[in-house]
């Protein structure tokens, strides 16, 4: 289990991706956290990654006065979480096939399915990074826009600054309103 609170869960990875439902979320909670390690809390800079990662740890613990804002949970629903939802299949799939145990490190191999060449999977990890950033750049503009909502995202702390530009790998326009198909309120 992960030792920082997350900002979407196994399911939301599920159902918004190619994962399969079936696939074990033990095999890939740790990419949701790499994820969420490396590429949100570079766009939020460490005060307001930190803050939001406070307020989803105060509503598991019943804490109400340092529970998540109406603007914070907005954030979090409606531009983190589609983000990080890509970020973290795209983190994933280059290792989805392979397990280590005891005896060494093994690739799957179904009966009835064909090992997809590597070249196909990281054409996969690619597509979903650029829907990744593509989400992260209105979360971006949305936090600029909006700063005065969100004082944490313009302190400057000595550890890591927001990041407030996105590099498209494929620039790839998807249109404004494809956020509305997320799940809302996993954490």
């Amino acid at each position: 289990m992960s030792q920082i609170p997350l900002f979407i869960s196994s399911q939301d990875l599920k159902e918004m991706t190619i994962l399969n439902g079936s696939v074990d979320p033990d095999l890939f909670m740790q990419y949701i956290e790499i994820a969420q390690e490396m590429h949100i809390r570079n766009y939020l800079g460490a005060n307001l990654y930190n803050r939001l990662q406070q307020g989803i740890l105060a509503i598991k613990l019943g804490d109400t006065p340092n529970e998540l804002t109406t603007e914070e949970r907005l954030l979090i629903d409606d531009y983190i979480q589609p983000s990080l939802i890509h970020f973290a299949a795209a983190e994933y799939l280059p290792f989805a096939s392979y397990q280590i145990r005891n005896g060494g490190v093994f690739k799957h191999n179904a009966d009835d399915a064909v090992v997809v060449p590597i070249d196909e999977i990281r054409s996969l990890a690619r597509k979903e990074t650029s829907f990744a950033e593509y989400y992260a750049k209105l979360m971006v503009k949305f936090l600029c826009d909006n700063n005065r909502d969100y004082p944490e995202y313009s302190e400057s702390p000595n550890e890591i600054s927001p990041d407030k530009r996105v590099d498209n790998t494929l620039g790839i326009y998807l249109g404004k309103s494809i956020n509305s198909n997320y799940k809302k309120n996993s954490y």
